[in-house]
Formats: C-alpha cells, sequence, structure tokens
C-alpha cells in the first residue's frame, strides 16, 4: 500500500473488494457524488495545465448498462483528455489508460482485463489522453513542446487533473489509482512509474515501447530494409509466411516441453532458414520452398543489425521464432506493390520524433547507416522518450506495483525488450527487492498487445487490485483463447496502422495459466492439454539472460530530460 494520508490508510484495510473469479470477494464501499455532472464545469484546472486549462463538457452517458458523467477537457497548450465518473457504484479506484502508435486520440478500450467484474459494473473512474496532439503522424515534433507533452507531462498532468475532478465530484479523493496501457502505452506506463512515482499505486505495462528511439530509428527501419531488394518492393511477402511458421514448428515445437504448435520460449530455438531453401537451379517460384533472397531477407529480419566494424548488435533483438504469422502487414506486406509499414513507423520517427533537430523531408530509409554512429545520433533524446531507467526505489517505497507483460509473437516490439528491462530491475534493485513490487509475464504465440495463436484473453486487472489492496499476490494468470476479430496492428482500435487485419482463427478453444517470469506452464502427465488446470509451474529451461548490445547502457540509471 502506498503511504497515503491516515484517512486514505484507513480506507485500504476497510475497504472490501469485489474481484474477478477464483478471488475471496466481498462487497466494496460505494462513494456518490456530492454535486452534479454539470456542476464540473466550474472546476478549476489552470494550477494544473497554465492558462487555458479547464473542463469543456460535462454530460451523463449510459454505456454497458452503467451511467456515467463524462468530461472532455483541454490542459494547456492542446492536451485533450476524457473523464468518466461513475454516477453510481464508484468503488473509489481511479484507472488510467495509456494510447498507443504515437496517439492523437483519446482512447476508451481498457485491456488486458478480459471479465473483471469491478470494471464491467462501473467501479472504476476512468480516464485518457490524446498526449497532446490530434492526428496519428509524428508532425507535432517539429514543435519541442509537444514532444514533452508526448513523451510525459499529458498523461502525468491528466492524472493530476482527473483527481482534483475525482475530489470535487465525490467530496473525497481515490483510495486506489491504477495504470494500464500496452505498446506506447506500455511505455507511458513505466513514464510514470520512473518520472512520477507517486501517481500510480499499480502500474501494468504490456509490450512497451519503453526503447523508443532504438524502437523506431533502429529496429524498425531495419526491418524495412531487410525486406527491401534493389527493386525497392518487398522480397518477403505475406504468402510465404505459412510455409516459414510451419518449419519452425516442426523443428522447435516441443522444445519447451509441449507439443502444441506455440514456443513457450523461443529462446530455446536454433532455427536456419536455409533449410527452406530451393534447390540450385530452379527457375521459377515454387510453394514449397523459399529463393536464395528470400533466405537472406528472413535471417536478417531475425537477426537484426549490426555494426559493420565491431559486430556488435545495434538491438537488443529481433521477432522471436514462432512469431512469423504475425509479421504480415508490419514488415511483411500482404500483397506485391504494398508499402513496408515498418518503414512508414521508421520514417515518420525519424523525420519528425527522433533527433534533436529535424532532417530535411527527402530524408529516407537509404540515408541511415546501420552502425554505431547512428545509435549515438538517437541517444541526446533517449532522457525524453525512453522509459528503460531501472531505477524504482521511490515507486517501490511508496509501495507500487508493476506487471509487465509482452507477447513472444510480437512483431512490432521484440519481447526481449521487456526482459532486458526485468533484468535491469533485477540487477539494479536486487533480485529480492525487485521480486516485492515486479512481476513479468510472457504469454506463447500472441501477438502485439493481443490476439495471436495462444491464448491472449488475459485479466491482469484484477491480480493488481488484489496485490496492491490486499497484499495477495498472484502465482498463475488465466489466459484464455481469443476467438478470430479485426483488430488494428498496435492490438488497439484507432492505433497507427495501415488497416484492420485479423488473427488467424484457432483451432480450438484452450486456456493456459501465466506463471511469473522465469516459470514454463508445465502439462501434467495425461491431462487435457486445453483446460488451465491440467498445468504446473515449471523451472525455466532457458536461464541466460538477454544478449550484450551497443546500447545496453540505455537501460541503466540516467537522468530524465
Amino acid at each position: 500500500m502506498r503511504k497515503r494520508d491516515a484517512l486514505r490508510v484507513l480506507l485500504a484495510l476497510a475497504a472490501s473488494l469485489l474481484l474477478c473469479p477464483g478471488v475471496q470477494a466481498a462487497t466494496p464501499e460505494v462513494v456518490k457524488p456530492v454535486q452534479s455532472c454539470t456542476g464540473l464545469l466550474a472546476t478549476a484546472l489552470s494550477d494544473i495545465g497554465g492558462e487555458g486549462s479547464q473542463v469543456l463538457s460535462a454530460r451523463e452517458s449510459v454505456k454497458d448498462g452503467v451511467t456515467m458523467c463524462v468530461l472532455e477537457g483541454r490542459l494547456a497548450p492542446a492536451i485533450g483528455f476524457r473523464v468518466s465518473l461513475p454516477v453510481e457504484g464508484w468503488t473509489q479506484r481511479y484507472l488510467q489508460i495509456g494510447c498507443g502508435g504515437l496517439c492523437g486520440r483519446i482512447p476508451e478500450e481498457v485491456g488486458a482485463a478480459e471479465g473483471c467484474v469491478p470494471l464491467k459494473a462501473g467501479g472504476f473512474v476512468i480516464a485518457s489522453t490524446d498526449m497532446g496532439h490530434q492526428g496519428m503522424g509524428g508532425e507535432f515534433g517539429r514543435d519541442e513542446a509537444l514532444r514533452i507533452d508526448f513523451a510525459h507531462r499529458a498523461v502525468h498532468l491528466t492524472a493530476v487533473a482527473a483527481k482534483k475532478l475525482i475530489r470535487a465530484y465525490y467530496g473525497r479523493a481515490e483510495a486506489f489509482a491504477y495504470f494500464t496501457g500496452c505498446s506506447d502505452g506500455g511505455r507511458e506506463a513505466l513514464m510514470e512509474a520512473q518520472r512520477y512515482p507517486e501517481d500510480f499505486d499499480g502500474i501494468i505495462a504490456g509490450a512497451a515501447a519503453m526503447n523508443f528511439q532504438v524502437q523506431n530509428g533502429l529496429y524498425h527501419a531495419w526491418q524495412a530494409s531487410a525486406n527491401t531488394g534493389a527493386d525497392g518492393q518487398a522480397i518477403l511477402q505475406a504468402a510465404r509466411l505459412p510455409l516459414l511458421h510451419q518449419a519452425v514448428l516442426a523443428q522447435c515445437d516441443g522444445l519447451d516441453g509441449l507439443q502444441d504448435g506455440l514456443l513457450s520460449d523461443p529462446r530455446l530455438c536454433h532455427f536456419d532458414s536455409a533449410s527452406l531453401q530451393c534447390p540450385v537451379g530452379a527457375t521459377s517460384p515454387r510453394s514449397d520452398c523459399l529463393s536464395a533472397a528470400e533466405v537472406d531477407a528472413v535471417r536478417k529480419l531475425y537477426a537484426g543489425p549490426r555494426d559493420p566494424r565491431s559486430g556488435e548488435r545495434l538491438i537488443i533483438g529481433g521477432p522471436q521464432y514462432g512469431s512469423e504469422l504475425a509479421w504480415a502487414g508490419v514488415f511483411v506486406p500482404r500483397a506485391a506493390g504494398q508499402p513496408i509499414f515498418s518503414g512508414q513507423i521508421a520514417l515518420d520517427a525519424l523525420r519528425n520524433l527522433s533527433f534533436e533537430r529535424n532532417p530535411p523531408e527527402s530524408f529516407s530509409l537509404a540515408d541511415i547507416h546501420f552502425d554505431q554512429a547512428m545509435l549515438e545520433q538517437l541517444k541526446p533524446l533517449h532522457p525524453l522518450y525512453d522509459a528503460t531507467n531501472p531505477d524504482l526505489r521511490a515507486f517501490a517505497a511508496a509501495g507500487g506495483k508493476l506487471i509487465l507483460w509482452h507477447g513472444w509473437a510480437d512483431p512490432h516490439i521484440s519481447p526481449l525488450n521487456t526482459l532486458a528491462y526485468h533484468e535491469a530491475l533485477e540487477q539494479f534493485m536486487g533480485k529480492q527487492e525487485a521480486a516485492a513490487f515486479e512481476r513479468l509475464y510472457l504469454l506463447p504465440g500472441v501477438y502485439h498487445c493481443a490476439d495471436g495463436e495462444g491464448p491472449s484473453l488475459v485479466d491482469f486487472l484484477t491480480p493488481m487490485l488484489a496485490w496492491v489492496e490486499q497484499g495477495q499476490v498472484s502465482q498463475a494468470v488465466l489466459a484464455k483463447q481469443a476467438a478470430s476479430r479485426p483488430r488494428s496492428s498496435f492490438g488497439q482500435p484507432g492505433a497507427l496502422s495501415p488497416a484492420v487485419e485479423a488473427s488467424p482463427a484457432p483451432a480450438k478453444t484452450r486456456a493456459r495459466p501465466l506463471y511469473p517470469y522465469p516459470a514454463l506452464a508445465a502439462l501434467k502427465p495425461g491431462a487435457d492439454p486445453d483446460q488451465a488446470a491440467s498445468y504446473t509451474a515449471a523451472p525455466a529451461r532457458f536461464t541466460a539472460s538477454t544478449p550484450a548490445w551497443a546500447g545496453s547502457s540505455l537501460f541503466t540509471p540516467y537522468r530524465a530530460k
């Protein structure tokens, strides 16, 4: 529990919980408003955001049977925010949600909270922000103040403003505050823990774009370049990915102890795409093998760039084995002639955000040299955008709790980034100290923030409530298979994406327990592999740390900019 004033400590001890199935539940203390929704229009916000900051609209709205007081507002200069306050049933909890891509919109979807009862019942005040600009492009990066708003200011000030509005509406402060986000929302989550450790009691960071500078300037730039031929067209296209994926599974499925079409730890796999190369002399494209150019592109996509002189890795790691189907629409176009999305991501960031002074509009991927010098050019703004600082002493001292999670089959952000941060926390804070407030979960076969071949429907919010409010630490979190449904390539509707895509339909319904890293789920002898109760925690089969790379120092303590 955080170190709050005496009243809130008593609330924390007295408040009972309404939790999701599997956790002992009781009826929470409900607090009702002390003034009207429209009365909040008079709440002053200039002390938070500066002159011109205000609540712009206030209205009651019903969603999923819950009546909310919905506020829209602005914090100067251009931070848009929304706060939704339950008219009935508020359980003294505040939840802020992160935004994906480069944001530019106010998100509404709460991720990684599948089936959480108090959330569905309207027990939370919920807030979010567009992070200081409108539109999903990076043009806002031409304004230094808007860069700061995007990096961290908008999320923090939204939290401060929302809490002031909570006090005005209910006549008391929230008892507990939570943040959850994925992709850039995961970066925002970690930024809060690192820069503003008093803002939230519990933080859930999924597939975090924490390594923002390298992620855009080197990872996505390389993925696009590696799959571009001399003619400017993509070498590898989506139609070839099932062949590649099946070859990976044929060699590596089962290395984790279970033959299930999923790689529970892809680091055990040592696949070589040369095994798929067509025989010498093949003159026409074949469906059962890859051309030499395709084999070379696949190797580069897995491996990532290296400095040509030292041979050092320039990124932590590329997409992991088992993620091949998720490459479609990201760095492997779905059809001939389509642009490579990774190239669009990289160029948008490099032209507008990544450097202290923006390059000319003519800047292209051809201008990038994948070497140590390029990494050095990205470092000046590392303290502004990145959220890789492992010094969470202030957050831990305040009683904060942190859940990290990542899909092993994520093509947008390599899960090795999240692993590296987990390792950095243990190294800097100490393993025992880190374990007191942080947990990491890795989801086999799950794509970026959602969906995939593996069970991806998960609720991290309920165990976070139990951990923060009752001191109960979950040893396993249930993940269920999702049915095929449309999603953006950032796993969040409306996020930066070339088109809405659909994840493959799962072969059958299944559920698995997720154990805190490094434990794996092991099937009990003779048990049904589709039932969560059939599994138990097993020791890790891969014990090495993430590989050394040229930017390893980015995951050590630094002074935020």
